[in-house]
């Protein structure tokens, strides 16, 4: 029951920096000129996300 937990962790994480991932493309795309401060967003938002992962595993491990 643990794995199914975890998974379903996993898979929410993979969509939500997939989404971020998204927005920050068509973002470049419109404004090449804000590359570097989006890329800096990105990758917090993605390392919040991770975190939430992970909180996710400890949760369905206890």
């Amino acid at each position: 029951m643990n794995v199914i937990g975890y998974g379903l962790c996993v898979i929410g994480a993979a969509l939500g920096i997939a989404i971020a991932a998204q927005g920050v493309a068509n973002s470049m795309a419109r404004q090449p000129e804000v590359e570097g401060r989006l890329f800096t967003l990105f990758i917090l938002a993605s390392a919040f996300i991770e975190a939430l992962c992970l909180i996710g595993f400890v949760v369905s491990i206890m």
